[in-house]
C-alpha cells in the first residue's frame, strides 16, 4: 500500500512527535487547528444550521468519503502505515472532524430515513475510519512506549491543565516541563481525542482491546523486568529452601516501591486521562493493565504461610516484607480503591494479616525458648554467657522495625490478655504516666524473661562472688546492648537507669561477697596485744591470697567496668591496710614468719596485686543450644501449637515477684 503523493504527505519518516512547541495547549486540542479543508466547512455549517437538510447530509457524506478513502489502510495505494497523528496533525484534524461530520449525518439518516443507502455507505465509511483510528491508536500506544513510561507520566506536574484556556500561569507552566513530559502529554492528548472519538461513534470494544493488550503487556514487562515472577505455593517451598532464597525477598523489597509509586500509579494516571469521559471504561483499563499486582501482594502471604521449615531469623524476612507493605499501605489503598481492583486492596491487606500472625508466633516462641532454655553452660570467669548474646543481638535487630513491629504486636491478643501483670512490670521503671508502647512493652518483658533466666544460671557458678560477677557481665551488657541501638528509644531512659541501679547492686554485692572478707579481717580494736595482730595479718594475708588466687582467671568483658571495678576494691581495701600495715609493722617484723609475708603483701604489693584483677576478655562462647535459641529446629506450625509458658498466669506472678526480690 503506498501513501498517496499529497502536498501533507511528509518526505522524511519520523516517529516522534515534534517537542519543541510554542504552545502545548495549542497541541492537546487538535480542534484549534485551521485548515480549508471542505468537510470541515460544511461540518461547521451544519452545526449552526437548526435543521439540516437531506441533502446537506448527502454533501457532507460525499465530502468525508473523499477524505476517509485517502487513509483507508486497505487501500491498495497504501504500502507502509504512516501516522497521520504522528507527523501531520492538520491531516489529523481534519480527518477526525470528518468522522464527526459522518457520524452526524448516520445519526440523522437513522432519524430520517433508516432504510437510505446513503445510510449503508456511510457505514461502511465509518467502519473504514474505524479501522485507521484502532490503528493509529496502536501506533501511538507501541510507538511512544519511552514517553508513556509510568515513570515519566507519574511525574507530571500536578498543576498540569487539560482545558484549552491558555492563561498566563498555563504559559509559564508549560514552560517548566521537560521535553520528555512535553511529548508525554502531546502522546496522552492524542490517544485521548481518537478514544473520545471512537466510543462517541459506538466502537468502544475495538478502543478498549487495543489499549489493554498493549498497555497489559507494557505493565507485565516492567514486572518482570523488575524480577517480579508468577508465584505459587510449591514455588515458594522450592525457593525457601534454596540458597538464593533472600535474593528472592531482595528483589521483591526493590520492586514493590517502583511498581507501587511509579508503574501502577503511571498506569492509573493514564487510564485516567486517556478515558477522562468514561470512568467505567478506565477502571476498567487500570483493572486489566494491573493483574499483576495480585500477584506481587501474593509473595509476601505465601512466604509467611507456606514455609515449613523456617529459621528464626525468617522473622526479619517477614519484618522487611510487613513493613514495605505498610509503608506503601496509603498508596496501595488509594490506588486499588474502587470495587473492580479491591481485590489487589485485600490480598495486601490478607499479607499483613498472615506476616503478623507468623511474627508473633515467632515471638513467642523466642519468649517460651529463653524460659525453657536447661543448658547448664558456665562461661569461664563469669563473662557473657551466650544466651546474653544472642537474645540481645535479636532484639537489637527486631528493633530497627519501630512502629511495624509496634503494629504487629498491638494485635497480638495473647500478649493484651498479659498486659495488666505486664503493666505491673512496667510501672517499676517509668517515671511519666504516659502509656508506653505495645512494642516497648513487649520487648521489656522479654529482656526481663532473660534476666530471670540469667539469675538462675549464675547459681550454677562454685563461688557466690563469680556468680554477681556474672550478673554484672550480664546485665551490663544488656544495658550497653539497648543504650547502643534503637532500644534504647523502644524502653526509653527509665528502663535504663532502673536497671543502672539494679546493676550497681550486683557490683555491690560482688564486692561484699569477696573482698569485704579482706577487709573484715583486720581488726577493730587497735588496742590489740602483738599475738593478736599477727593473728589478724596471717589472716588477711591467706584471705587475700586465696581470693586473688580465685579472681586472677576471672573477667570483667567491658573495660571501662573494669577499671571502675578495680579502682572501686583498691579504693575501699588499701586504705585501711595501709593504716593497719604502718601502725603494727615493728610487731610484725618481729616475727619471721609474718615478716615474710610483709615482704611479698606490703601496700604497693597489694596494690599491683588488685591492678591484676580481671585479666584478658575471651570470647563470649557458644554452644549449639543457646547460640541459635534453640529455635533453629522450631518451625511456625510448631509455634501454633505451643502455648508459650510465659502466657501462664502463675508463672507470670512469680517472675514479677522473683525480679523484685532480686
Amino acid at each position: 500500500m503506498a501513501i498517496p503523493e499529497t502536498p501533507n504527505t511528509p518526505k522524511k519518516i519520523s516517529y516522534k512527535f515534534n517537542r519543541t512547541p510554542r504552545n502545548l495547549i495549542t497541541l492537546f486540542s487538535f480542534t484549534s487547528t485551521t485548515t480549508s479543508s471542505s468537510c470541515l466547512q460544511l461540518s461547521t455549517s451544519s452545526s449552526h444550521s437548526s435543521s439540516p437538510s437531506e441533502s446537506t447530509m448527502d454533501v457532507n457524506i460525499k465530502n468525508a468519503e473523499a477524505i476517509i478513502h485517502k487513509w483507508d489502510i486497505n487501500a491498495e495505494s497504501f504500502t507502509r502505515f504512516i501516522s497521520i497523528f504522528q507527523h501531520n496533525r492538520e491531516e489529523a484534524t481534519v480527518f477526525i472532524n470528518c468522522v464527526t461530520v459522518l457520524h452526524r449525518a448516520m445519526r440523522f439518516l437513522v432519524s430520517n430515513d433508516p432504510t437510505s443507502e446513503k445510510l449503508a455507505v456511510a457505514q461502511r465509511l465509518m467502519l473504514i475510519a474505524m479501522k485507521r483510528l484502532e490503528k493509529e491508536f496502536q501506533l501511538i500506544l507501541s510507538d511512544t512506549r519511552e514517553y508513556l513510561e509510568p515513570r515519566s507520566v507519574s511525574s507530571w506536574p500536578s498543576r498540569l491543565s487539560w482545558s484549552s484556556t491558555d492563561s498566563d500561569d498555563e504559559r509559564q507552566l508549560q514552560i517548566s516541563v521537560s521535553d520528555v513530559q512535553q511529548s508525554s502529554m502531546i502522546a496522552i492528548s492524542t490517544l485521548r481525542l481518537i478514544a473520545d472519538t471512537m466510543i462517541s461513534c459506538g466502537y468502544a470494544e475495538e478502543c478498549i482491546k487495543a489499549y489493554k493488550i498493549i498497555r497489559k503487556s507494557t505493565i507485565d514487562e516492567a514486572l518482570f523486568h523488575l524480577g517480579i515472577q508468577p508465584y505459587s505455593s510449591s514455588h515458594i517451598n522450592k525457593m525457601v529452601d534454596a540458597s538464593h532464597f533472600e535474593n528472592h525477598v531482595k528483589s521483591w523489597l526493590n520492586a514493590v516501591p517502583i511498581a507501587v509509586k511509579t508503574l501502577f500509579h503511571g498506569e492509573k494516571f493514564l487510564c485516567d486521562h486517556v478515558f477522562t469521559s468514561y470512568v467505567a471504561i478506565r477502571n476498567s483499563c487500570f483493572e486489566n493493565s494491573t493483574t499483576g499486582a495480585l500477584n506481587l501482594f501474593t509473595f509476601p502471604e505465601l512466604i509467611a504461610t507456606r514455609c515449613k521449615r523456617l529459621k528464626s531469623e525468617t522473622i526479619f524476612v517477614m519484618m522487611d516484607l510487613y513493613n514495605s507493605i505498610s509503608i506503601l499501605w496509603p498508596e496501595i489503598e488509594s490506588l486499588f480503591s474502587y470495587e473492580s481492583v479491591s481485590a489487589v486492596k485485600m490480598q495486601a491487606l490478607s499479607s499483613l494479616q498472615k506476616l503478623g500472625d507468623s511474627i508473633r508466633k515467632v515471638l513467642g516462641e523466642l519468649e517460651s525458648s529463653i524460659h525453657k532454655n536447661s543448658s547448664k553452660l558456665t562461661v569461664s570467669g563469669g563473662g557473657i554467657h551466650p544466651l546474653s548474646d544472642s537474645v540481645m543481638t535479636y532484639l537489637s535487630s527486631l528493633a530497627d522495625y519501630g512502629s511495624a513491629l509496634n503494629d504487629v504486636i498491638l494485635d497480638d491478643l495473647p500478649f493484651r490478655e498479659q498486659s495488666p501483670f505486664l503493666e505491673s512490670y512496667m510501672e517499676c521503671l517509668s517515671t511519666d504516666e504516659i502509656s508506653l508502647p505495645a512494642v516497648s512493652v513487649k520487648l521489656a518483658w522479654i529482656i526481663l524473661v532473660l534476666l530471670c533466666k540469667l539469675d538462675g544460671k549464675a547459681k550454677f557458678h562454685n563461688y557466690v562472688a563469680l556468680s554477681y560477677l556474672f550478673l554484672v557481665n550480664n546485665l551490663h551488657f544488656i544495658i550497653e546492648k539497648v543504650r547502643a541501638t534503637k532500644l534504647k528509644f523502644i524502653l526509653g531512659k527509665d528502663w535504663i537507669m532502673e536497671h543502672e541501679k539494679k546493676l550497681k547492686q550486683y557490683v555491690s554485692s560482688y564486692e561484699s561477697m569477696s573482698w569485704n572478707k579482706v577487709i573484715s579481717c583486720l581488726p577493730e580494736n587497735s588496742l590489740l596485744s602483738p599475738e593478736k595482730v599477727r593473728e589478724c595479718f596471717r589472716r588477711l594475708y591467706s584471705t587475700f591470697e586465696e581470693i586473688h588466687l580465685k579472681q586472677t582467671s576471672w573477667i570483667v568483658v567491658d573495660e571501662k567496668m573494669r577499671d571502675m571495678m578495680k579502682a572501686s576494691i583498691t579504693n575501699s581495701l588499701l586504705p585501711a591496710y595501709e593504716e593497719f600495715y604502718g601502725k603494727h609493722l615493728i610487731t610484725l617484723s618481729e616475727d619471721e614468719m609474718c615478716m615474710k609475708m610483709l615482704t611479698r603483701l606490703s601496700p604497693e604489693n597489694m596494690a599491683n596485686s588488685l591492678s591484676e584483677l580481671f585479666p584478658g576478655t575471651p570470647p563470649i562462647l557458644r554452644d549449639f543450644e543457646s547460640s541459635a535459641l534453640t529455635l533453629s529446629a522450631v518451625s511456625l506450625s510448631r509455634a501454633s501449637r505451643s502455648l508459650p509458658m510465659m502466657q501462664n498466669k502463675n508463672t507470670l506472678i512469680k517472675l514479677l515477684r522473683y525480679y523484685k526480690s532480686i
